[in-house]
C-alpha cells in the first residue's frame, strides 16, 4: 500500500488520486534512509540511574526526545503533532491540576501504538498500556516502571524502523 503525500491516508497501489483529499498521487521514490538518525538506545536502567544522578533532568530530556521523535516518525502519515513534553510538564500540568499530563500520556501512547501497527512492527503498545501499567500498576509500585520500559522499547523499535525505511 501507498500513502498520500498530502494527507497521509492509505491509498491503493493503482490509485491516481487520493479518495480522502482529492490530490494527485505522485510516485513515491523508493525508501531512502532519512538524513538524520533517531536515537535507538533508550533503556529503563539508564533512564532511572541518570535521572537520579541529574535530579530528573535526564528524564525530561528523554521524554522530550520521545515527543519530538514521534512527531518526526508519524506526522506525515497521521497529520497530528504531539505537544512537546516540556510544555506539558512545566506549564500545563500545574495549570490543569495534573489533567493534561494524563491526556498527553494517553494520546502519545495511542499514537505510538498506531504507528507500530501501521509499520507492521509486532509489539503491543497503546493507551491501554498507559492506563493498565502506569495508572493501575502504580498500586503494585512497579507498574509505572513497566510502562516506562515498554514506552522506551516501543520508541526504540519505531526509531530503528524509521532509520532504515524513513
Amino acid at each position: 500500500m501507498r500513502y498520500c503525500s498530502h494527507c497521509g491516508k492509505e491509498v491503493n497501489d493503482e490509485a491516481e488520486i487520493c479518495l480522502n483529499c482529492g490530490c494527485k498521487i505522485e510516485e513515491a521514490p523508493k525508501a531512502v534512509a532519512p538524513v538524520g538518525q533517531l536515537n535507538t538506545n533508550r533503556s529503563l536502567l539508564k533512564f532511572i540511574l541518570l535521572s537520579i544522578i541529574t535530579f530528573g533532568i535526564y528524564g525530561i530530556v528523554v521524554m522530550s526526545g520521545v515527543s519530538s521523535d514521534i512527531n518526526t516518525i508519524a506526522s506525515r502519515y497521521d497529520g497530528k503533532k504531539t505537544m512537546h513534553y516540556c510544555l506539558v510538564v512545566f506549564i500545563f500540568s500545574w495549570l490543569t491540576l495534573g489533567i493534561v499530563p494524563l491526556v498527553w500520556s494517553h494520546k502519545i501512547s495511542n499514537r505510538i501504538g498506531a504507528e507500530l501497527l501501521r509499520r507492521g512492527i509486532d509489539y503491543n503498545f497503546g493507551a491501554g498500556t498507559f492506563w493498565g501499567w502506569c495508572i493501575l500498576g502504580a498500586l503494585i509500585i512497579v507498574g509505572p516502571f513497566v510502562y516506562c520500559h515498554k514506552l522506551l522499547k516501543a520508541m526504540n523499535l519505531l526509531s530503528e524502523n524509521y532509520n532504515v525505511n524513513g
